[in-house]
């Protein structure tokens, strides 16, 4: 199997400000090398955004599947049913496509930034499994939750080549992401130094100070390791 090129891994809970430093990981990364940068969220916010602007309807249908959404994270729940269960199973295949494209990039020697990074380490949200978190009822689910499982822990087992892990409070992630639960948020905030992505090099970074400073930190860690 080819050597797989870097992958510089960007995490942290919404409003850490990722995708702002991972376009300036890039830009420093193409000055002396090929590198691309990837999205490994799932985009379900965008897309409900994009369902509560529905005429009538939107606005019902948004709220209805943020709810069923929440109960799937909830270990004292159960999955609310196969359609809950097929639509996180759906966007589970779609963050897989996004990975496997990432793997096509590193395999022609390119390297990658990757904004969010799957983990198995807390599930149902922060990139980890969403039917791994509540409880699964009935066949059809459970063999869904498994067959979800063993997918992210493919992917997990993809070992970054370094994780820039961003920290940042409660209040300052509301400030900056208003439309956001805070309950949610608080979670995010909670799981952030939790996660390990199986032992991968982690370089911590206070993100509610000088953007600049944060910023220089960051170049700094992946220059001593890429060499």
């Amino acid at each position: 199997m080819a050597e797989l090129a870097p992958l510089i891994a960007v995490v942290g809970c919404d409003g850490s400000g990722k995708s702002t430093l991972a376009a300036d990981l890039l830009a420093h990364l193409k000055k002396t090398r090929l590198a691309e940068r990837s999205y490994l969220g799932l985009g379900s916010g965008a897309m409900g955004t994009k369902i509560k602007a529905w005429p009538i309807i939107g606005t019902a249908l948004e709220r209805t599947l943020s709810n069923r959404a929440n109960r799937a994270r909830d270990p004292k729940d159960k999955i609310p049913g196969i359609l809950t269960a097929l639509v996180l199973y759906g966007f589970s295949l779609r963050r897989k496509a996004k990975f496997e494209r990432v793997l096509s990039l590193r395999r022609s020697g390119i390297t990658v930034v990757t904004d969010r990074y799957p983990q198995t380490e807390v599930a149902g949200f922060y990139d980890g499994p969403g039917l791994s978190a509540a409880r699964a009822d009935g066949w059809v689910v459970s063999k869904l939750a498994a067959r979800e499982r063993i997918i992210y822990e493919w992917m997990a087992s993809h070992i970054p080549t370094l994780v820039i892990r961003l920290h940042v409070d409660v209040d300052t992630a509301m400030a900056r992401k208003p439309d956001h639960a805070r309950a949610l948020i608080e979670k995010k905030v909670a799981a952030t130094p939790l996660l390990k992505f199986n032992n991968a090099p982690i370089v911590d970074l206070d993100a509610t100070g000088l953007y600049e400073d944060e910023r220089v930190a960051a170049t700094q860690a992946i220059d001593k390791v890429l060499g």
